[in-house]
């Protein structure tokens, strides 16, 4: 399904409402306005399997290209606005994009990049003019409304977020049918547990460019639902949105989470969120108290997904689930769960290892990077594949995760894992944000260091080092706890709440 379903039985209903300025499409003029771009994309030249890229902030914009995209059978690349021009001229040459759509929004970074792209065919603004960019409303409106016709299925081509590396694209093989046909993965695999339908009000307060938000807020259309769209998350607002909309789904990463929950209680308790049916989370692990907090608060509506970019394999798990299984992802809904030791061979119960996933087939591949693919791949089981995460299943079935490989601190000989001591600290009263990472030791080869945002009004210094110490060793076994913290005034996140904790540690390295 794709929105000209709905533009034929719903075309006055809302397909898109942005929470801050209110601007609308209805699926009506989502299905039409799609439509305009993919004639003029098919008259550009561009055929089934080619690339765009778009370039913009959250903005009703971005759902006509993607449709569009989707629509004419292409491979469709949003593009981080927060990198650099290098960054964002790297991924336009590796996706391969003929055109470039670019919001007036981000106007500066859409010229810089414009030099360093020259295989870029068109290139085109809305909202506003942007430097060596065509108009797009005057370049659409000599197109007609009506459907194309032929509509192969495209497919988001992504970018990994880059957090322990240069960003990878993740490109998966078209499917062979068109864009109306059912058999879509995001609809087979969460459209029925998550209850999403024609009655959907989905609170989307992430970026467009990022996984989860994008294939999520396609699976609203798909269904038939009404997609409310933050330009930027910002957490009481997100609160004034559930309740002036009637939202009934929304999804957050636990970043946004312990930023409501550190919300004054009088704000907390200001917003009926009644309408709330389903919270989502994923993208990153949660920590259990932070988990906790939010059941005591929103109630048992809370859905816990454990996936990635590459889509290569995916775990659930609900709220009556995890009060059983604390700090638990799920078990597996799509691809079967191999835990692996470093010599490939899968694990016993309760072992932490790599976690793989087994599909029919290899489901993805990093674009142009085979050796990268290769990489993910098990190397005697090539549809077996991981994204370096760790973990281990229990007894149940149920994966629980530990870390990403990359990052796992081995101290004397013993290793840790820092997402378990970022737990610990998460809802601190006196720390905003903390990273752990491993530096090195002379006696122990590596030892662990919290790096701590202190909370606004809280004084860094010796005295919180050594109560946050105290408090991780109240918590957890005493020699995970760090040997120091340092203090910084702000961590780096991605905008999805990511941490970049490569960038941590590159100040320690050096």
């Amino acid at each position: 399904m794709y929105p000209g379903t709905y533009a034929r039985t719903t075309p006055d209903k809302p397909a898109v409402i942005m929470a801050g300025s209110g601007a609308t499409r209805t699926y009506r003029e989502l299905d039409e306005n799609s439509a305009r771009l993919a004639h003029l994309l098919h008259d550009a030249g561009l055929r089934r399997g080619d690339a765009i890229a778009l370039l913009s902030d959250n903005d009703v914009h971005c759902f006509e290209v993607y449709w569009a995209a989707l629509r004419s059978g292409l491979y469709i690349t949003a593009v981080n606005n927060h990198l650099s021009r290098d960054e964002v001229a790297y991924i336009v040459n590796d996706c391969g994009a003929r055109v470039v759509l670019a919001s007036a929004a981000v106007g500066p970074l859409a010229e810089s990049v414009v030099a360093l792209t020259p295989d870029v065919e068109t290139r085109l603004a809305f909202n506003g003019p942007v430097a060596g960019h065509g108009d797009y409303a005057e370049a659409v409106k000599r197109f007609p409304v009506t459907a194309p016709e032929h509509q192969p299925n495209g497919a988001d081509m992504l970018y990994s977020s880059g957090t322990t590396g240069r960003p990878k694209g993740v490109r998966r093989a078209l499917a062979d049918r068109s864009v109306d046909e059912p058999g879509e993965q995001i609809v087979n695999v969460f459209a029925e547990p998550y209850d999403f339908g024609p009655d959907t009000v989905y609170l989307s307060p992430a970026p467009f460019y990022h996984a989860a938000p994008l294939r999520f807020l396609s699976l609203v259309h798909r269904t038939g639902g009404t997609a409310v769209v933050m330009e930027r998350f910002d957490a009481e607002a997100a609160l004034a949105a559930i309740e002036r909309h009637r939202v009934t789904h929304t999804q957050w990463v636990p970043t946004m989470f312990v930023r409501a929950l550190k919300l004054p209680p009088e704000v907390r308790t200001r917003y009926d969120l009644s309408s709330l049916r389903v919270a989502i989370h994923g993208a990153a692990p949660c920590p259990v108290d932070v988990k906790r907090a939010m059941i005591d608060w929103w109630g048992p509506i809370l859905y816990e997904y454990y996936s990635a970019t590459e889509a290569n394999g995916t775990t659930m798990i609900d709220t009556a689930q995890w009060l059983a299984k604390p700090g638990s992802v799920g078990r597996a809904v799509l691809g079967v769960i191999r835990v692996c030791g470093d010599d490939g061979s899968e694990l016993p119960t309760d072992s932490i290892g790599t976690i793989y996933f087994e599909r029919d087939e290899p489901p993805f591949a990093y674009h142009r990077d085979p050796e990268r693919t290769r990489e993910a791949q098990h190397p005697d089981h090539p549809a077996w594949t991981t994204t370096g995460d760790v973990g281990y299943l229990d007894a149940d079935g149920y994966l629980h995760l530990t870390d990403r490989k990359a990052f796992m601190i081995i101290s004397g000989g013993v290793n840790i894992y820092p997402q378990e001591v970022e737990n610990a600290l998460a809802l601190h009263p006196k720390v905003n944000d903390v990273a752990v990472i491993g530096v090195p030791d002379d006696d122990l080869g590596e030892q662990v260091k919290a790096v701590v945002q202190p909370a606004p009004g809280v004084a860094a210094g010796p005295e919180l080092e050594r109560e946050l110490i105290d408090f991780v060793r109240s918590r957890i076994a005493h020699y995970k706890a760090p040997r120091s913290v340092d203090f910084v005034a702000q961590l780096p996140r991605t905008p999805t709440g990511k941490l970049v904790k490569r960038l941590v540690k590159a100040n320690y390295e050096a």
